[in-house]
């Protein structure tokens, strides 16, 4: 299935078959935040009615943003962390991968999820609202296609007059500008994935990872890998490398690459003078201290990761030169 076909699917889908949820997160009983992402999260789904011109902007905004990705003619392919994601469409199934979203679409979205009344009824509980869904039955019950957009607290509206501001609307017919004190959350235009048979589209690839919680999972694995780095001895500056993972997302990917690649566990005189002349051939200076390399700044970690992330790159027909962190290890056939 691509995501044309899936459009035109959702396109033939009556307005009376859009269903709206919320997507909740909370820990499980007996887990603290230092468990694994992965085993500590309980995400729950909520169904809240809405009128029929929310379903019909529901339905034309899903079908806008869908006909947008189309007409940009991504390839397809399927998702991996470190891919330029402005080039190409991804795919998740969720064959074979174990991770706690995964029973809000292969169970909790297949049942009749609990109804709720208001939005506050939600954020009153001890869960954090997290994403919404919209449902589109397209045919008969067993058809069904959802889409998922991430959640931000500034985009819900309780209360708000108690945080020392409140909202005001104004009302074209008295003239007037009134207190709003109805609850508020905003249904925008945009999606992040797609959810069809057993498989997620990734549209828009940070907040895919945000709902199904990879993002953490990238955060606990880069811990690992920083650790196992500075245990062995051939760097200085542990204490900035672990301060810049709690800064800075965009290293965590970079170090899962030099994890999987695994040359930092076997650093040798040697092989820092052949990173230093790498690095220096391409205008990057590796910082190094009584033979072993240094991490002083976010910019010395930078230049690090590029040497032991394999960054630099040699095009096999053309020649040309390219930094990326990205890249398939090709195997040569004899």
């Amino acid at each position: 299935m691509n995501l044309g076909e899936l459009k035109d699917k959702i396109l033939s889908v009556n307005e009376q078959e859009v269903k709206l949820y919320f997507v909740t997160r909370a820990l499980k009983p007996g887990m603290s935040k230092s468990n694994k992402a992965r085993d500590k999260y309980l995400f729950v789904v909520y169904q809240i009615d809405c009128n029929k011109e929310i379903r019909e902007y529901l339905h034309a905004a899903t079908c806008s943003q869908i006909d947008k990705t189309v007409k940009k003619n991504f390839d397809m392919i399927e998702y991996d962390i470190l891919t330029d994601d402005t080039e190409h469409l991804f795919t998740y199934p969720i064959k074979n991968k174990v991770f706690s979203f995964s029973d809000v679409v292969t169970n909790q979205l297949q049942k009749i999820p609990q109804k709720v009344n208001s939005i506050a009824e939600l954020v009153s509980r001890e869960e954090e609202l997290w994403a919404y869904c919209v449902e589109f039955t397209c045919g008969n019950s067993e058809d069904k296609i959802f889409t998922f957009r991430k959640i931000l607290p500034s985009k819900v509206g309780v209360d708000e007059k108690a945080k020392g501001w409140f909202r005001a609307k104004f009302d074209t017919q008295s003239k007037q500008l009134s207190l709003l004190k109805e609850e508020t959350v905003n249904l925008d235009e945009q999606i992040d994935c797609v959810f069809y048979d057993d498989t997620f589209y990734v549209l828009k690839k940070v907040y895919f990872e945000q709902i199904i919680g990879l993002q953490e999972e990238f955060k606990e694995k880069a811990k690992e890998i920083a650790a196992e780095m500075i245990n062995s001895g051939s760097f200085i500056g542990g204490d900035k490398l672990n301060e810049l993972i709690e800064k800075k997302p965009s290293i965590h990917k970079k170090l899962i690459k030099v994890g999987k690649l695994g040359g930092y566990k076997n650093i040798t005189a040697q092989s820092i003078k052949s990173m230093k002349k790498i690095c220096t051939k391409y205008g990057d200076t590796l910082p190094i201290s009584g033979g072993k390399l240094s991490i002083d700044t976010e910019e010395q970690l930078d230049v690090i990761l590029k040497a032991l992330g394999d960054y630099y790159k040699i095009g096999e027909i053309s020649g040309k030169a390219y930094g990326t962190f990205a890249g398939k290890e090709l195997q040569k056939v004899n």
